[in-house]
């Protein structure tokens, strides 16, 4: 099974584990999108979850018996949430990684392109991935899904990156371009306070970071080994 197909069927099984009983009508449906986006504010808002499902009710303006009918916990509710969120992510930075690729004809192009780009889309989800990640820490349950979007996220983008192979001065160009998306990876979550909290991130020491990156690992990639 390929990672982008594990990933969406880990994704799809937390979805599908999280929900007692899937809505069909559609004010159903409707009660069913408010529990969620209600339950994704409140965790968003107090970076935690530490909140009651009456909060969610009250927020949502959905009963506490109608959660209860779709939802078996607030854990349950949760899963749901976060799987919802990490299926935003894996689309989001598929469809980002077409187009920086679409729009650059060489590798000196398109690693400054995919750093900037990339890190936009870090930050825009950095609250979420940080719930993600706390979560995923003690429960098994986020922790597969979550390590299978985390696969996902380098498989898409060293397929990106090779097809560049030709400029690549490297006798294993994969392994090359795997080990500079983990470089990038791992600066942007560090800046990103990523599994922490937010207080570390700089704007302007990131958009300076960001330069510096890109050139990094356009050397990197570049020089023969």
């Amino acid at each position: 099974m390929s990672t982008a197909i594990s990933s969406l069927a880990a994704t799809a099984k937390l979805a599908a584990s999280a929900v007692s009983r899937q809505p069909r009508q559609g004010r159903s449906k409707e009660s069913f999108e408010r529990m969620l986006v209600a339950t994704r504010e409140l965790m968003l808002e107090r970076a935690s979850e530490e909140f009651t499902l009456q909060d969610v009710s009250e927020r949502g303006a959905v009963s506490i018996g109608s959660i209860y009918l779709r939802f078996e916990s607030k854990d349950n509710l949760i899963h749901a949430v976060i799987a919802e969120a990490l299926e935003g992510i894996i689309s989001s930075e598929t469809d980002m990684l077409a187009a920086v690729r679409a729009e650059s004809p060489t590798l000196a192009a398109f690693v400054p392109a995919y750093i900037e780009r990339y890190s936009q889309l870090l930050a825009e989800h950095a609250p979420m991935l940080r719930l993600v990640m706390q979560r995923a820490s003690f429960d098994p349950a986020v922790s597969a899904p979550g390590k299978a979007t985390a696969a996902q996220s380098a498989q898409t983008a060293v397929k990106a990156m090779l097809h560049y192979r030709a400029e690549m001065a490297a006798t294993d160009p994969e392994a090359k371009a795997l080990a500079a998306f983990h470089i990038i990876f791992a600066t942007m979550a560090r800046h990103l306070s990523l599994g922490s909290t937010a207080e570390g991130a700089d704007a302007a020491a990131f958009g300076l970071l960001r330069v510096e990156l890109a050139e990094m690992v356009l050397a990197y990639l570049t020089t023969s080994r």
